[in-house]
């Protein structure tokens, strides 16, 4: 399977050098090419993707603003022409620091050690019960144990825990790709942890006395995940 990544880099030449080595890596499957972090961002919201070939220097937002910004953290390759950046970087604890221009041989390096990085989450952790979301400029840790549902507010989603409730700037479809398998999208507005669920009747569901509808479309995988008598 290949990873999904984006280019942010303002020089143009830089993006084309980068979007070339990209597109002849067969494990690479690039998505986007930005010249700004603004777009990026906006793309982030409701994209995930696995690496990021990061600049630093650029007009308005910079490459750290960009981190500081980010939801949920992918594997981060930065790319500058400067040295001085490294240390500040490696506080984001990003993936790899590359010094422009870019060679081929240090590029599939950086893709290598995203590679190896990767294998290891997979082969050697178990799945993860937890995620963490942007709150105030700080990331909270929310155990999936303690998620009871989540709603879409436009723009933003509205996480339900057993104790209180976050607003996250992100998108449903983002969530999904992210969750466990515990979770489920019974509808375009909400997703339920399948534990949390105590009635269901025709086409709604009852997650903590809140009643929650049941899409037609998603009602299929809903009665198959449960363990129906």
């Amino acid at each position: 399977m290949k990873l999904k990544c984006i280019i942010v880099d303002d020089e143009l030449m830089a993006r084309k050098s980068l979007q070339r080595l990209c597109e002849q890596d067969d494990s690479l499957n690039l998505i986007g090419v930005f010249e700004n972090v603004e777009d990026a961002l906006q793309f982030l919201s409701k994209e995930p993707i696995d690496i990021i070939w990061l600049d630093v220097e650029m007009p308005g937002l910079s490459g750290f603003d960009l981190l500081k910004n980010l939801t949920s953290m992918p594997q981060v390759i930065m790319t500058t022409s400067k040295v001085e950046y490294a240390f500040e970087a490696y506080q984001y604890q990003v993936t790899d620091y590359i010094q422009k221009p870019i060679t081929m041989p240090r590029f599939k390096m950086a893709v290598e050690k995203v590679l190896e990085l990767n294998n290891r989450k997979t082969t050697t952790s178990p799945e993860r019960e937890e995620i963490y979301v942007k709150i105030d400029g700080r990331y909270i840790r929310l155990a999936y144990s303690d998620i009871l549902y989540i709603e879409n507010i436009g723009d933003y989603v509205n996480i339900i825990t057993q104790r209180q409730s976050y607003i996250v700037h992100t998108t449903m479809k983002y969530l999904e790709e992210k969750l466990g398998n515990c979770f489920l999208r019974v509808h375009r507005s909400f997703i339920v942890h399948l534990d949390k669920i105590v009635d269901i009747e025709e086409n709604n569901l009852v997650v903590s006395n809140k009643v929650i509808p049941i899409s037609r479309a998603n009602k299929p995988e809903l009665l198959n995940k449960l363990n129906m008598l």
